[in-house]
């Protein structure tokens, strides 16, 4: 039950500049080998952080810390995550560095992989709340590699699409990055107001 109602997040991980990156990378030139080093930057910061919580948490918990206030914590971190969608989603347009992917490389593509599923705000907020929620719950540390391992399929499926369906899914892909661009905040604020909505009433 905990690993269901996690695993949710890994969308509000993915959606906006991260998805829109995915695509733009899997219609670059060397898309197989940028779409790869992307997917694999994105790995390395997403189990650091979320490993990174869940450790301390567990270890804080051996200090007799109450898991009321682990819950508490992972509230605030989800509200906070909730307030940054809201406020980003008036940029309607993806940022102008979104244009250099097109002739990006893979050194390049695996530090934007890093640096927007580690340090972007929302997705730093999410992974350590991810982090917390597990090692409150008493859940094993490999449910943390289970929302990784969504989180990069996500990811992965603009390149899968190109496997599978060749022309017909890279025709698809602008409308595809048109309506993340402008619906996936909404979508992130359901997922996060629910997962609020079921930690608020394991605290009461």
């Amino acid at each position: 039950m905990d690993l269901a109602r996690a695993l949710p997040l890994a969308f509000v991980m993915i959606a906006g500049p991260q998805i829109l990156s995915a695509i733009f990378l899997a219609t670059s030139e060397g898309w197989r080998r940028n779409s790869l080093a992307f997917i694999s930057g994105a790995a390395l910061s997403i189990t650091f952080f979320v490993t990174a919580s869940f450790l301390f948490i567990n270890g804080v918990q051996d200090g007799n810390s109450s898991d009321d206030a682990v819950l508490i914590g992972v509230l605030v971190l989800l509200v906070a995550a909730g307030i940054h969608k809201y406020v980003s989603r008036a940029e309607s347009e993806p940022p102008k560095w979104m244009g250099k992917l097109q002739g990006a490389d893979a050194k390049f593509s695996f530090k934007l992989g890093v640096l927007l599923l580690g340090v972007f705000p929302t997705d730093i907020l999410t992974s350590v709340a991810v982090g917390q929620y597990f090692a409150q719950a008493d859940s094993p540390w490999w449910h943390c590699l289970l929302f990784v391992a969504l989180t990069l399929l996500l990811l992965a499926l603009p390149v899968l699409g190109l496997f599978a369906f060749g022309e017909r899914a890279q025709a698809a892909m602008p409308k595809i990055r048109d309506w993340m661009n402008d619906n996936s905040w909404v979508v992130s604020e359901i997922v996060i107001a629910l997962f609020v909505a079921l930690t608020l009433s394991d605290l009461l």
